[in-house]
């Protein structure tokens, strides 16, 4: 099934339904009064925040979203059935967002978040509400209320800790593999990652973080160049960005140029992003000339630049450290989920 991270729908509460006109019919009950039943009310369309969705794929198959209807009210006050309420889950970090007018409803960003996005219509009276004093026989009822109708937009963004950022081929997929359990697909071609991967850095048996592979960058990316464009939304809600620098690129450019291009393109696709905590690494280690691309970049910048190879190992406990650190300060380590403990627990980069 295809990764997709932005859907548009249309949801629809229930309608409600209608009371009824009714008369008691009863053998040595003369005159018998108003007995007609309100209709039940109909369903609502709810959204869910659950853990075991990865992306919106299952809701984009289908437009649209209808909860159940209210049940007719009967004879004898029997009200009719409230419509059953319609859940749909989707995956944590959903951005629920009114498409018509274009504000957002909610965010849904902790496990168990919901929201009713459209609340279904209240039953009607039966006739036996009406009756009073002076009207003891009401030949009237009232139907249904129609449910809310809306049109969504569903808009992803991956829950991470940790974001890593990078052009095409600068090692990202091989990193998260070596430091989590994630599986992305690997290859020594650029955009071998068409999805953000996220994988869970464990520690120990109490701290953890999440770390997700963003789909590689490239000039013009926030004006719908290459992939990455389709996944800038996804490092928004990261704490920290590690950036990758190939030292080598395959493409003939040159390493510390590549960095300023993607520092570039975040800024103009959000200001904000270039103001988070940065971890810059340069990957490869195993590659000549690695080390002094390195001092050639941290001259530049003017700060400390990471070396790592995701191969042999080179430099990933520090890499790991360099982000705990970072994390801790921002309050962002989180406990190992109970629900998914890891297996076993070595030392991070091993």
């Amino acid at each position: 099934m295809a990764f997709v991270d932005q859907v548009e729908i249309v949801v629809q509460g229930g309608r409600g339904g209608d009371g009824i006109v009714s008369f008691r019919r009863e053998k040595y009950v003369p005159k018998g009064g108003p007995d007609g039943g309100d209709g039940g009310d109909g369903g609502s369309v709810i959204l869910v925040a659950d853990p075991s969705v990865d992306n919106l794929a299952s809701i984009a198959q289908r437009k649209h979203w209808k909860a159940e209807d209210g049940e007719r009210g009967g004879s004898n006050d029997r009200h009719g059935a409230n419509g059953a309420d319609l859940i749909i889950p989707v995956p944590v970090g959903t951005v629920v967002r009114d498409a018509e007018r274009q504000f957002i409803i909610k965010d849904l960003v902790v496990p168990g978040d919901s929201v009713v996005v459209a609340r279904g219509g209240k039953g009607g009276k039966g006739n036996a509400a009406f009756k009073s004093p002076t009207n003891r026989s009401p030949r009237i009822a009232t139907p249904g209320q129609e449910g809310e109708v809306r049109r969504l937009l569903l808009e992803l963004k991956v829950i991470a800790d940790v974001g890593l950022v990078g052009k095409p081929n600068a090692g990202k997929s091989t990193l998260l593999s070596r430091l989590t359990r994630a599986r992305p697909k690997i290859a020594p071609y650029p955009f071998t990652t068409k999805y953000p991967n996220l994988g869970r850095v464990f520690l120990d048996w109490q701290r953890s973080f999440v770390i997700a592979d963003i789909p590689g960058l490239i000039e013009g990316a926030h004006a719908g160049a290459g992939l990455g464009h389709e996944f800038l939304r996804h490092i928004q809600r990261a704490g920290i960005l590690v950036h990758l620098v190939e030292p080598d690129p395959m493409d003939g450019t040159r390493p510390i140029e590549n960095y300023h291009v993607i520092r570039q393109e975040l800024e103009l696709y959000d200001p904000q992003l270039v103001q988070r905590p940065e971890i810059v690494v340069v990957t490869k280690a195993d590659l000549p000339g690695a080390d002094k691309v390195r001092e050639e970049l941290s001259k530049a910048i003017g700060r400390p630049v990471l070396l790592v190879s995701a191969v042999t190992g080179q430099g990933l406990n520090e890499l790991v450290q360099a982000i705990v650190d970072l994390l801790e300060k921002q309050g962002r380590l989180g406990p190992t989920s109970e629900l998914n403990p890891p297996a076993e627990l070595p030392p991070a980069g091993k």
